[in-house]
């Protein structure tokens, strides 16, 4: 069992978007929906204890991309979640609570959810120190944002059992690789929150 402050623990659930989790979203993948339940087990368990939640929301303006030189997720992927589509919004299983100070919903742009963003700066301002990390897609957003963590010297570390995937090798090289180079893996059920506050 590993223990964390709630006082300084922020669980960050990563792009939990239709567009991702759905069957109907464009890039949909079985392992990112599977991941859904989990999530909203680690969330609830976060709320309970009085730890902060941090939601991220990947949307892009349809011109985004017209001007890269190089970084054209389009390209790359197809359009998807697209500013003020279906697509873009968080499934809704898991629904913020923006009227509590301790819940942040992050608009992100790009695979790490520090790049351009207020994540840092809020983060700081409520002295979180650990992030608990979970969401889709493993291998992408999740450990790019986790690595931005890091060497932003928060203590990132990867619940396994709520981070979604295309393919579970895909899951397997991000914990391996986020627990060898910059953070910590544990399961869901080994997460504990200090209750003596």
């Amino acid at each position: 069992m590993t223990q964390f402050d709630p006082d300084n623990t922020a669980v960050v659930v990563v792009d939990m978007q239709n567009g991702f989790c759905h069957p109907d979203g464009s890039l949909y993948a079985p392992g990112s929906e599977d991941a859904i339940e989990p999530c909203v087990d680690l969330v609830e368990r976060a709320r309970e204890a009085g730890a902060s939640v941090v939601f991220t929301r990947d949307v892009h303006p349809p011109e985004q991309f017209e001007d890269s030189h190089y970084y054209d997720e389009f390209e790359r992927w197809g359009e998807h979640v697209l500013e003020g589509s279906w697509e873009a919004e968080l499934v809704a299983e898991l629904e913020p609570r923006t009227d509590h100070d301790e819940e942040l919903v992050v608009v992100k742009h790009t695979y790490d959810a520090f790049y351009e963003t207020q994540l840092e700066g809020w983060l700081d301002a409520h002295g979180i120190d650990d992030l608990l990390f979970s969401g889709t897609l493993a291998n992408v957003c999740v450990l790019h944002t986790a690595g931005s963590a890091g060497l932003r010297d928060y203590h990132p570390v990867l619940v396994e059992d709520p981070i979604g995937y295309i393919e579970q090798a895909h899951h397997e090289y991000a914990l391996d690789h986020a627990d060898w180079l910059f953070g910590d893996v544990v399961a869901l059920e080994d997460v504990a929150f200090e209750t003596d506050r």
